[in-house]
C-alpha cells in the first residue's frame, strides 16, 4: 500500500473531482480535456464496480433504493456511497475496492426519499500531523440520521468524532413514522465544521419536522451551531412574513446539495417549501427564507443574505438543486455570482456578496382564487432577461397521443377538466394542472457551468402533474378510492391533497415530447444556445423501440475543458456525450441500468475517465432495470482495441430494436421459404 506522502503526491498530479459538484462551489466543470468531440466516439469501458446490493439484498427492499452517488477523487482514491449509506474507496484506475465501511443502516425504515446517498465530502485536517490517523477524513450522512466520519486511508471510524466515529442527529421531534427524516445529499465542510441538511417527507402534517441545518465540529463532532430557515425568534424581522405560522410550521429544509465559498467563509443553502406543501393558510405571508437561496456565515451560522425565489409556496416548487458558484464576465468585468436553477425552469443569477439579482428580476402578477382560507401571494419573481428553460403553459390543444382519437382525446379531456391558468395556478378542489410539474424543469442535479464562456447547462424534465385538494376529513375515503396515486393527509390543515402524473391510456405523458432535454443557456447573449432531447423510450416501449422523445431526468450534466457535456439521467441505459457548443449527441456508452446520477470526470495516470453510477430509477416501470454499478469509460491506450462492432451497432439507442426486427424478418423469411418448399413438394407429389 502506498505511503500517505506518496498518496498525496499522486493526488496532486491528478486533474480531479474533489467535491460532489466538482469543486466546492458546485460548477460541475472538469478541467480534464483529453476527451474531445473529435475522439469521444472512441471511448471504451474502463472498469465496473458492483456494490453487490442486487445479489445480497431482498428484491422488495431494492425497489426502495436509489443509487445516485457521484464519486469524488481525494488522496488518490475514488470515494463513493451506496444506496444503503455504505462508504467505499476505489482505485481510480481499476475500480478495485480498497476499503469499505458498512454503517448497517436500519432497513426496516421506509425513508420518504428511498434508501439513497448522493455523495460524500472529504476534509484534510491542517492541524494534524502528516500521516496521523484521521488527518484525512470522509464525512457522509445516512438514511437513518447519522453523520459518519471515517479515516480516508483505511475506512475505519474516527474514534474522536462523536461516539466512535458517528453523531446521531437530534431532529428535535419524533418522526411520524420511521423514515420521515433522512440525510440524502453530501455534507459540506468549511471553517472546521461539517454542515449537513435533511430530507423530510412532504404532505404528512402541518406541524412537521423543522428543516434545521446543523454544523458539527469536524474533529470532535460537537454541535457548533444550528440554523432553522423558518424564523423561531419573535424578534427576527422575518417573522412578519409568516403570520402565526412561524410557531408551528416545519420543513423549509435543505435536502439538495449545498455549496461553499472558502474565501468568503459562506455556505449557500437551497431551502425547500414550508409545511404543508399545497396549502398555506396556516402561514400567511411570503414565508421568508423558505424557497430561497440563503447565504450563512459558516463560522457562526448567521444569515448574511437571503433571496426568495417563490413567495408563499403552495406548489412544491422548493429549491431542489445545489447553488453553483462561478465567476463570469458581466459588462466586461468579472463578477462572482451564484447561479440557481429551479423546478419552474428558471435560472437566477445573484451577486455572491449581497444576494441581489445580477440580471433583472421582476415581480409579476400570478393567478389568484385559492381555496377557502388560503393566503396567496399576488406576485412572484420572474427573471426578466433570461428565458425559462422549459415551457410554462399548456392547453387542451397541446394534449399528446400516438392515437389522437384515443389516448390524445383522453388527455385533452383530463386537461379540460382541470383548473389551468398557467404557472402558479393555485391548487384547487377541482384539480389544478402543474406545468412544469413538481419534479422539473431542473431538479437535484442542478446546473453545470462553463464559466469561461458564460454557458449554463441543465437537464430539464417536462411532464404534467395534477394537484387535487379535498377536505381533510375525506382523507381515508380518497386514499381508498385512488390506489396507486399519492394521497396525503396534510394533517392539521383544512385540506388533504392528491398528486398524480397525467398519463395517457398507453402510459405516456399527456404533454407533447420532448419529456426530458439537455439545455444550454448563454448568459452573454441571454439566449438558449440549444435544447435537445435527452434519452429515448428504449427501456419503456415494446421491443426496445427507441423514440427520441427524451425522458424525465432528475440528475445533472457535467461539462469538461475538452468541449463536451456528459449526461446520464435518462431512463434508457446510456451515458451520453454532447458537443458543448452545438448540442450534437456524439456518443453513447451502454450501462447495465439507467444512470440516474450526475457523472464526474478526472485524469489518472495519463488517462481521462468519465464515471457514473448506474442504479436505475425507483419510480420507473418494472421494464426499466435496476442496478448497483459504478461504471467508468476512457480512451483506448496504445495497443488496446477501440470500440467493438457490437458497441457501435447493437449497444446504442435503437440497436436492439432493429436487431430484433432483423431477427424477426429473418425468421419470417425462413418460414416463408420453408412453406414454399413444402408447397412445391406437395404439388410435385
Amino acid at each position: 500500500m502506498p505511503t500517505p506522502s506518496a498518496v498525496l503526491l499522486i493526488a496532486a498530479l491528478a486533474a480531479g473531482w474533489s467535491h460532489y459538484g466538482g469543486d466546492s462551489g458546485g460548477q460541475k466543470y472538469s478541467p480534464a480535456g483529453q476527451i474531445t468531440p473529435d475522439n469521444v466516439g472512441e471511448l471504451i469501458p474502463a472498469w465496473t464496480y458492483s456494490t453487490g446490493d442486487l445479489t445480497r439484498r431482498d428484491k422488495a427492499l431494492m425497489r426502495r433504493t436509489k443509487l445516485q452517488t457521484t464519486p469524488i477523487l481525494a488522496d488518490g482514491r475514488l470515494l463513493i456511497c451506496t444506496a444503503f449509506s455504505e462508504i467505499a474507496a476505489l482505485d481510480p484506475g481499476t475500480g478495485a475496492e480498497l476499503w469499505r465501511f458498512d454503517p448497517k443502516v436500519d432497513t426496516a425504515r421506509r425513508p420518504g426519499n428511498a434508501f439513497n446517498c448522493r455523495g460524500v465530502v472529504h476534509w484534510r485536517d491542517a492541524d494534524a500531523a502528516p500521516g496521523a490517523v484521521c488527518a484525512s477524513r470522509v464525512f457522509s450522512g445516512t438514511s437513518d440520521g447519522r453523520l459518519l466520519a471515517l479515516d480516508a486511508a483505511t475506512g475505519h471510524p474516527c474514534a474522536d468524532f462523536g461516539a466512535g466515529g458517528e453523531v446521531r442527529v437530534d431532529w428535535g421531534m419524533a418522526e411520524a413514522y420511521p423514515g420521515e427524516i433522512q440525510i440524502s445529499s453530501a455534507p459540506v465542510v468549511l471553517a472546521g465544521k461539517v454542515i449537513v441538511g435533511s430530507a423530510i417527507s412532504d404532505n404528512l402534517r402541518a406541524a412537521a419536522p423543522h428543516g434545521t441545518v446543523r454544523a458539527y465540529d469536524a474533529r470532535s463532532g460537537a454541535l457548533a451551531w444550528s440554523f432553522d430557515p423558518v424564523p423561531r425568534d419573535p424578534a427576527d424581522p422575518a417573522v412578519a412574513s409568516w403570520g402565526e405560522g412561524w410557531k408551528d410550521a416545519g420543513h423549509a429544509n435543505v435536502w439538495a446539495p449545498m455549496s461553499v465559498d472558502e474565501g468568503r467563509g459562506l455556505v449557500f443553502l437551497p431551502t425547500s417549501s414550508p409545511s404543508p406543501d399545497f396549502f398555506g393558510g396556516l402561514r400567511p405571508g411570503d414565508n421568508a427564507r423558505a424557497n430561497s437561496v440563503v447565504a450563512l456565515d459558516a463560522a457562526s451560522g448567521t444569515v448574511r443574505w437571503s433571496f426568495q425565489i417563490v413567495h408563499h409556496d403552495v406548489w412544491d416548487y422548493d429549491i431542489p438543486a445545489q447553488p453553483a458558484l462561478a465567476t463570469i464576465e458581466i459588462g466586461g468585468a468579472p463578477r462572482d455570482v451564484v447561479i440557481q436553477g429551479t423546478k419552474q425552469g428558471f435560472v437566477f443569477v445573484l451577486d455572491r456578496d449581497s444576494g441581489a439579482p445580477v440580471f433583472p428580476v421582476k415581480e409579476r402578477a400570478v393567478p389568484q382564487g385559492g381555496v377557502a382560507g388560503e393566503a396567496l401571494s399576488p406576485t412572484q419573481p420572474f427573471p426578466a432577461d433570461l428565458p425559462a428553460l422549459v415551457p410554462q403553459a399548456i392547453s387542451p390543444d397541446d394534449a399528446f397521443g400516438l392515437i389522437p382519437f384515443f389516448d390524445g382525446a383522453a388527455c385533452r379531456d383530463e386537461f379540460a377538466a382541470s383548473r389551468n391558468d398557467g404557472l402558479y395556478t393555485p391548487p384547487s378542489l377541482q384539480g389544478t394542472l402543474l406545468f412544469p410539474f413538481t419534479g422539473g424543469g431542473i431538479n437535484w442535479g442542478g446546473v453545470a457551468v462553463d464559466a469561461a464562456n458564460g454557458i449554463v447547462y441543465a437537464h430539464t424534465s417536462r411532464t404534467v402533474h395534477r394537484i387535487t385538494l379535498f377536505p381533510a376529513e375525506a382523507y381515508e375515503t380518497m386514499d381508498a378510492a385512488h390506489p396507486g396515486k399519492q394521497v396525503a393527509p396534510q394533517k392539521g390543515a383544512a385540506y388533504g391533497m392528491m398528486r398524480e402524473a397525467l398519463l395517457s391510456p398507453l402510459g405516456m405523458p399527456c404533454n407533447p415530447p420532448p419529456w426530458g432535454t439537455l439545455t444550454a443557456l448563454d448568459l452573454k447573449t441571454k439566449r438558449i444556445l440549444f435544447d435537445v432531447p435527452l434519452g429515448t423510450t428504449e427501456a419503456l416501449a415494446p421491443l426496445g423501440l427507441a423514440l427520441p422523445f427524451g425522458t424525465p431526468a432528475l440528475s445533472g450534466p457535467i461539462v469538461t475543458a475538452g468541449g463536451l457535456v456528459f449526461s446520464g439521467g435518462a431512463m434508457d441505459q446510456y451515458l451520453r456525450a454532447f458537443d458543448a457548443r452545438t448540442g450534437a449527441e456524439l456518443w453513447q456508452g451502454r450501462l447495465p441500468a439507467p444512470g440516474i446520477a450526475t457523472p464526474m470526470s478526472y485524469e489518472w495516470q495519463g488517462s481521462q475517465y468519465v464515471v457514473i453510477a448506474a442504479g436505475g430509477h425507483s419510480e420507473a416501470p418494472s421494464s426499466v432495470p435496476r442496478g448497483d454499478a459504478i461504471v467508468a469509460f476512457r480512451l483506448p491506450r496504445a495497443g488496446e482495441d477501440g470500440p467493438t462492432l457490437w458497441s457501435r451497432t447493437i449497444d446504442r439507442p435503437g440497436g436492439r430494436f432493429w436487431a430484433r426486427m432483423a431477427g424477426l424478418a429473418a425468421a419470417l423469411g425462413l418460414l416463408v421459404f420453408a412453406w414454399r418448399r413444402f408447397r412445391r413438394r406437395r404439388t410435385r407429389g
